[in-house]
């Protein structure tokens, strides 16, 4: 177990600080900078973490734990509650909880950093080379061979990339591992795999 996960446990009493859940917890590192510090970071069970990774599994009922959650005193948890609200608030209940929720601008702006919330239009979309959306978590192919500057390597054509993270600001940039090396890699350049 790291100091983190045992900071975040004693912080949490070993619960999911968004459900309450004492299963399968683990550490979330908020996007869109993530770091490994307690500041940054909370403990989620693993039907949270996936519903917050995954849109298409949202489940609003498994949210209505939100109503207490949002009201931690601590800001990651406060930040994905807003974040989930905000994803939801078609629902109708979480718009009532987003109307009494306050954030201070700081924390609102970094809640926000990930686009939860933007209008579609004004949304930055990630796509590979064939138009297909990506996300954070996916796996890509490389289709060409990429000069990689600073390392000294040519990332080489058909090199699988696994859980790559989206740079949040840049529709056409993706970060990860590629014989070890931590990249930034073009969008262009890259094939999702199922």
């Amino acid at each position: 177990m790291s100091i983190l996960e045992k900071k975040l446990k004693d912080r949490s009493g070993s619960k999911c600080e968004l459900c309450g859940n004492e299963h399968e917890l683990s550490v979330y590192n908020l996007p869109p900078n993530p770091e490994d510090i307690i500041e940054k970071s909370l403990l989620g069970c693993k039907t949270c973490l996936d519903q917050i990774e995954n849109t298409e599994t949202t489940d609003p009922n498994h949210w209505r734990c939100l109503s207490d959650s949002m009201w931690n005193e601590n800001l990651p948890v406060q930040i994905i509650a807003w974040r989930m609200l905000t994803r939801m608030k078609a629902e109708g209940w979480p718009q009532d909880l987003l109307d009494i929720m306050y954030l201070d601008e700081e924390t609102l702006e970094w809640a926000a950093a990930t686009g939860e919330g933007d209008d579609e239009e004004g949304k930055i979309i990630h796509k590979d080379s064939n138009g297909n959306v990506l996300k954070d978590g996916d796996s890509v192919v490389l289709i060409k061979d990429l000069e990689v500057k600073g390392a000294n390597f040519t990332a080489k054509r058909g090199a699988a990339v696994h859980n790559i993270k989206l740079v949040w600001d840049n529709a056409e940039q993706i970060e990860g591992r590629v014989e070890n090396q931590h990249i930034v890699i073009l969008t262009q350049y890259v094939k999702k795999t199922k």
